[in-house]
């Protein structure tokens, strides 16, 4: 008999002026059941809004409903040319721009009194091999930002650590543009198939029982 897993994907609303945000469309299309290894992984899909504090509160909210044990947060991260896993959550809010309430945070900790970071529980290494070696760019970031995406990243691992024992497996990847988002401007974009592909290499390497590997993913700056 199968396993059925359940997998929770997370994308955002559009921000900053975009009529799109390429992690909810990614995120909308892994709806249902898919097989994964001989797995059967239910997957469930949420889409969060880009604002501070309410983010965090529809994600545990959609965590408390369907119980998954891995989640995998999308965010949109212009500028980026590849998939890039983030390896750590910071504990800090620091807007360069207003999120969609008009909200703007400067040197406000996500929980008051919570660790300084938090590392990723996915295994971000060897779901960026497994994605290079199926023709998909991508490479560790060390750095998910101050913005909602960071916001969304570090509540997530501090729910895991201290509400919902039952997640085995979580974290944060970001997402180029796409092509229609850079249209009239200089800016790396990805195609939402190859999006997709990314990401159901990545979430064979998830679904492994195998611990992450021990391959170079560092930057020098």
């Amino acid at each position: 008999m199968t396993t059925v897993r359940r997998v929770l994907i997370t994308g955002f609303q559009p921000f900053g002026g975009e009529e799109q945000n390429p992690s909810w469309l990614l995120a909308s299309r892994f709806a249902g059941l898919q097989t994964i290894h001989d797995v059967t992984v239910e997957v469930v899909v949420a889409e969060l809004p880009t604002v501070f504090g309410v983010s965090s509160q529809h994600l545990r909210a959609a965590i408390s409903e369907h119980r998954p044990e891995v989640v995998l947060c999308l965010g949109q991260a212009g500028g980026r040319n590849g998939l890039t896993p983030e390896r750590v959550a910071i504990n800090i809010d620091d807007a360069r721009i207003a999120d969609n309430d008009g909200q703007q945070p400067v040197d406000v900790p996500v929980v008051s009194g919570g660790p300084a970071a938090y590392f990723s529980s996915l295994p971000i290494k060897r779901m960026v091999r497994d994605m290079r070696a199926a023709g998909i760019p991508a490479e560790v970031s060390q750095t998910a930002g101050t913005f909602v995406c960071n916001h969304v990243f570090y509540a997530l691992m501090h729910m895991a650590a201290t509400e919902f024992p039952f997640i085995w497996r979580c974290g944060f990847m970001h997402v180029p543009y796409l092509p229609m988002q850079v249209l009239g401007r200089s800016s790396p974009s990805m195609s939402l198939q190859l999006m997709k592909k990314g990401v159901e290499v990545s979430l064979r390497a998830v679904l492994s029982p195998i611990p992450d590997e021990q391959l170079v993913g560092g930057q020098e700056q």
